[in-house]
């Protein structure tokens, strides 16, 4: 099987100039089939500020009514998609922006009201992605920048690119040996949040288990653990969390982040 290399960046990188330029420059000189998952919510936000549209979020998750559909749906379906798509092409990586709704590529159900009602926020599984479609641009040699934002019954809504990332590997791990990559601004999963130098270079299940029943792990980190091993016991091969300068590194054997497998 030929190797996949599904990569998902966030906000940090996105809001600045110079690390997104360096990012994707290296992103466009791996040579292999590749996928970009971007975020874009710190953007949205200070694009919301200025329009008069205030952010409301419960548990760091952003509550998506109407007016903030419409806001999310501009900045990373237009401006931020765009953007990168533009610095790509000048790199000679014939990128194409995506969202959910492009090519019925990601196909959401609207999430039900709970405790809280989230609005217009999409939940996915693997089954809601069009696997054949994306093969096909890959095998063209398409790379599909995806914005965090899926569709249902002629509506689009805002999906947390995280998911994004790990539902699109899963799917496509019956095509290709996937590594799923986040890149985020951390050197990789730290044994101690305070100790940068700390980094877990390989994990399994149950050293996973092990450590959270520790409770060795940050908080913040604990959403991109479940989507990566919610991914590993879904068929994908690897899961990589590192540094988003470290993107080359991290797609070569000799990885600098946490790597995480089955075993």
């Amino acid at each position: 099987m030929n190797k996949l290399y599904i990569i998902k960046i966030g906000g940090n990188v996105l809001d600045d100039e110079k690390s997104l330029k360096n990012f994707l420059k290296d992103f466009a000189s791996i040579q292999a089939p590749k996928i970009l998952i971007h975020g874009g919510g710190k953007i949205a936000t200070k694009l919301g500020e200025q329009l008069g549209i205030e952010s409301h979020y419960v548990k760091g998750r952003r509550i998506t009514d109407a007016q903030t559909l419409d806001l999310v749906t501009m900045v990373y379906g237009g401006l931020v998609n765009k953007q990168i798509v533009a610095q790509l092409q000048s790199q000679h990586c014939n990128a194409m922006g995506v969202t959910g709704a492009d090519g019925n590529l990601i196909k959401a159900v609207k999430r039900p009201v709970g405790e809280v009602d989230y609005g217009f926020v999409g939940d996915i599984t693997p089954d809601s992605v069009n696997s054949t479609l994306l093969y096909f641009l890959l095998k063209q040699n398409v790379i599909p920048i995806f914005a965090p934002l899926t569709h249902a019954n002629g509506v689009m809504l805002n999906t947390n690119a995280d998911t994004i990332a790990s539902v699109l590997a899963i799917s496509l791990s019956k095509h290709f040996d996937v590594r799923l990559i986040f890149c985020f601004e951390k050197q990789g999963v730290l044994m101690d949040v305070n100790k940068e130098d700390s980094v877990i270079r390989n994990l399994n299940l149950s050293l996973y288990k092990e450590l959270l029943a520790k409770g060795s792990f940050h908080d913040g980190i604990l959403p991109k653990l479940e989507n990566a091993f919610n991914a590993i016991q879904s068929g994908v091969k690897e899961v990589l969390i590192g540094e988003h300068t470290n993107l080359l590194a991290n797609t070569s054997y000799e990885t600098k982040g946490t790597l995480i497998t089955q075993v």
